[in-house]
């Protein structure tokens, strides 16, 4: 690949306690280079729905601002937009479908007509199908094909995960990326962003579920034998926790979140009761003495009650005890202090925390490294799986869906003028010489289990912005 052809992508996380957009490239090896990154604390925003649409889009306008600000020969105007929320729901089921001409191959026109049917799903009223993802397939009595293309046969199944969410609440977070004078490209469910920056080949075989603890919500996705089989958002994360510190110990917001950033621990065995935060008083009252101890028994009581949520959606789908790989930690909340250890004694799975740094270039910003920033970054990777697959898309004007397949290169952001010293020290890469071998092992080509994967996530969110849709609904 020639790191000239390679578009600039631009991932956008709006969050309830940040918004983030960072700006990727990929270099020769198939890594991705830190073009440009920008951070704003998040308003409007609440477990993930936009409570009001000035205060979010003065936060995205900020995080953009920061973003150009870091390197100042980017120019964005396209950004892929993580969303999640409380409405997200899910739900499995079974399609069939006979051929109509069975002296042919089965070919993705097959494939697009049985995903089609599967609109036709009865969903409670408000709600709205935003995905619909193929887990295994089935031609006439053979069970389990993951890629039936190509195969004879008379008879078509498959098994879905399929995915809702609150029309309004979603067009909400469209209309704040609109008016911030940015094209949604494409809007990505947040837990399938965050895995596929921390999750490599391996605990895609092993099985693994990716827990993204963030401000506002816990999202999970659970995948076992290269298949997603679940996703759910949790509506309870570091936000509840800043909120039972700040009621629990009468203390103000602010005085809560720093107390449990600097003092926090997942697990109050491992607190130090002799050891106590001292707060100053307000309008001439005396200081505050707060025992860490009693700061981690409010902690590790609300992490208990996501932990058990987690078991609860993993026991739905029979993988409470078969997932090999185990629990990936990555969001914000991650970084908690014992945070490893309590997952792993209530789990009973072995767990670690995911750090978005599979697909990162060597030389950029050390803070990157950090599981706060998986969903960004992984919105990167999906923009440029959409683009290395000949298809890019993005909401247009009207909710119509524009899609477009590459003749030449295109940015989703561009640099201005050629590289400068900055641009360079942005997207830096190590200078080691390295075999043949090795630079192919690094140009990051996904096993065929990868690609069939993501290929399934075909990311149906443009039908949420057609008007007609509202009466396809089948009672």
């Amino acid at each position: 690949m020639n790191k000239k052809e390679q578009p600039i992508i631009v991932g956008l996380d709006i969050g309830t306690t940040k918004v983030v957009a960072i700006a990727g490239r990929k270099n020769e090896f198939g890594k991705l280079e830190i073009l440009g990154f920008g951070r704003a604390e998040s308003a409007g925003v609440s477990h993930g729905v936009v409570m009001n649409i000035e205060q979010c889009i003065r936060s995205i306008e900020q995080a953009i601002e920061k973003c150009i600000l870091s390197n100042p020969n980017l120019e964005i105007k396209e950004v892929y937009v993580g969303i999640a929320g409380q409405h997200i729901k899910s739900l499995q089921t079974r399609g069939d479908r006979v051929r109509t001409n069975i002296e042919e191959e089965i070919n993705k026109a097959d494939i697009d007509l049985l995903v089609r049917d599967q609109y036709r799903t009865y969903i409670p009223a408000g709600d709205q199908i935003i995905d619909i993802i193929p887990q295994d397939y089935t031609v006439d009595s053979t069970p389990a094909v993951l890629d039936p293309i190509g195969m004879s046969g008379v008879k078509i199944g498959a098994n879905f995960h399929i995915i809702t969410g609150d029309r309004n609440a979603i067009r909400n977070i469209k209309r704040c990326v609109d008016k911030s004078q940015l094209n949604t490209r494409d809007l990505v469910l947040q837990p399938l962003a965050s895995a596929a920056s921390v999750m490599n080949d391996e605990d895609l075989e092993a099985g693994v579920a990716i827990v993204d603890i963030g401000g506002g919500t816990t999202d999970m996705a659970v995948f076992y034998d290269g298949i997603l089989k679940h996703t759910a958002v949790i509506p309870y994360a570091g936000v509840n926790i800043t909120n039972d510190i700040r009621n629990g110990l009468g203390v103000l917001r602010a005085q809560a979140e720093q107390m449990k950033v600097q003092f926090g621990t997942a697990l109050a065995d491992e607190a130090n009761a002799n050891a106590y935060i001292t707060i100053p008083g307000l309008r001439g009252l005396p200081p505050k003495e707060i025992s860490v101890k009693n700061l981690a028994h409010i902690i590790q009581a609300r992490m208990q009650e996501i932990m058990d949520y987690v078991v609860y959606h993993l026991k739905q789908v029979d993988l409470d005890k078969r997932l090999y790989g185990g629990i990936i930690l990555t969001g914000g909340g991650a970084q908690l202090k014992h945070i490893i250890q309590l997952t792993e004694y209530i789990t009973g799975l072995g767990a670690r925390i995911g750090y978005p740094n599979e697909h990162l270039a060597g030389g950029h910003a050390d803070q990157l490294m950090n599981p706060m920033y998986s969903t960004c970054i992984g919105l990167i990777l999906r923009g440029y799986h959409d683009y290395e697959n000949g298809r890019m898309r993005f909401v247009g004007d009207g909710g119509n869906i524009i899609h477009q397949t590459f003749d030449e290169p295109i940015s989703l952001a561009h640099i201005n003028t050629p590289a400068t010293p900055a641009a360079h020290k942005a997207a830096h890469v190590d200078d080691e010489p390295v075999t043949e071998e090795e630079k192919k092992r690094k140009e990051g080509i996904k096993t065929e289990k990868m690609k069939r994967l993501f290929d399934g996530l075909k990311g149906k969110f443009m039908r949420l912005f057609e008007e007609e849709e509202e009466d396809r609904r089948i009672d």
